[in-house]
């Protein structure tokens, strides 16, 4: 379709339009003489004027009438003079279902073929030459159509594809929003937890070395945390890192942090995992873990990844540490996102008060 917007093909199409517009006045000077014929001109002026203002315009409903109007020229001088119309005839099949509306489209090329068909027998042409108009606008039209609905499912197409790249853009949008909360929840919620204990230490005359091993552990923190960001920044990029490789820092991060045990196991075939479903998983124990450390401080834990047929399984469990509301830890925004972004790719999350503290189940689709 780009061939036909070039400037030089629509200037020669525009000129093989025009020349054919003009033929068939030009054939009537050779049976008719030109006396005869200067009469014809000015109505074949005002037809072709018709023509061009078509072409020019965009009004669907003024170009109706001006197909209409040529369309009637076109009929006027095939009355005066056998085929001196028939350009016109054919240029109203050929431009209406472009220029105007469908029905109007529909109607107008009804009557071209009804109109020509029933002057044709009522200025007497020989049957061959009726029946060869009339074939010749019923195959144009049929033609004409058929191109009209090409470019309309084509627009459509276009369109259905515009919008299905929007809804991309706003599911990536939301995707980012849930990946800048995780980070965030996961390294600055500690980080505050550590400056707090600080502040009170420096601010109660505290061990100022107790205080300082709380600085640092922010420190740590917020070093993590940037480097986690990296590692977002990398996956989006797909360069992310293995999956237990993941979990595996994680693990050594909430030791580091907390002092208590994470362990992390591992079992199953995981390579067939898609990025969605990867992400889900390393964010998913990211927040859980996150979670323990704000709601069960001290509390031990396991995080095991599995294959179950499937699906793959990420199970988180902690031992509860001091005791509290196990509530106040199902409800919180962090699991909402979580159990969002399994939904998302069709996988399920359920966290619930464990035997001893509180666990999560994650499955996602493997």
């Amino acid at each position: 379709m780009t061939f036909f917007r070039r400037p030089s093909v629509r200037w020669f199409l525009a000129v093989v339009l025009a020349v054919y517009l003009l033929f068939s006045p030009l054939l009537a000077v050779f049976e008719m003489g030109w006396p005869d014929v200067l009469k014809l001109l000015p109505l074949s002026a005002a037809v072709f004027g018709c023509c061009v203002w078509v072409l020019l315009g965009r009004d669907e409903r003024r170009n109706t009438w001006l197909l209409a109007a040529t369309l009637t020229g076109g009929f006027v001088l095939n009355a005066i003079s056998d085929f001196s119309g028939m350009g016109f005839v054919y240029f109203v099949v050929f431009t209406a279902p472009f220029r105007t509306r469908f029905w109007p489209a529909v109607l107008l090329v009804t009557a071209d073929i009804a109109g020509t068909a029933a002057l044709s027998f009522l200025v007497g042409l020989r049957d061959w030459e009726v029946w060869g108009n009339i074939l010749g606008l019923t195959y144009a039209t049929v033609v004409i159509f058929l191109i009209r609905h090409v470019r309309t499912t084509r627009e459509h197409a276009t369109a259905l594809a515009e919008a299905r790249a929007g809804e991309a853009v706003l599911a990536e949008r939301a995707r980012l929003a849930r990946e800048v909360h995780d980070i965030l929840a996961h390294s600055q919620s500690a980080q505050i937890v550590h400056l707090e204990g600080a502040r009170l230490l420096l601010e109660q005359g505290g061990d100022p070395a107790a205080a300082l091993d709380r600085v640092n552990r922010a420190v740590r923190l917020a070093r993590a945390g940037l480097e986690e960001t990296r590692r977002a920044l990398d996956a989006l990029r797909g360069q992310e890192l293995p999956l237990a490789e993941r979990l595996e820092r994680l693990a050594v991060e909430f030791r580091s942090v907390t002092g208590a045990p994470c362990a992390v196991s591992v079992a199953g075939d995981l390579g067939s995992l898609e990025a969605g479903a990867r992400l889900a998983v390393a964010r998913t124990a990211q927040e859980a873990l996150t979670n323990v450390r704000k709601h069960a401080p001290g509390a031990a834990v396991s995080v095991a990844l599995r294959r179950a047929g499937a699906w793959c399984e990420l199970e988180v469990r902690d031992t509860g540490g001091p005791p509290g509301p196990p509530a106040s830890r199902e409800g919180g925004y962090g699991l909402v996102g979580m159990r969002e972004r399994a939904e998302l790719i069709g996988g399920s999350l359920a966290a619930r008060p464990g035997a001893e503290g509180f666990e999560v189940l994650l499955r996602v689709p493997a």
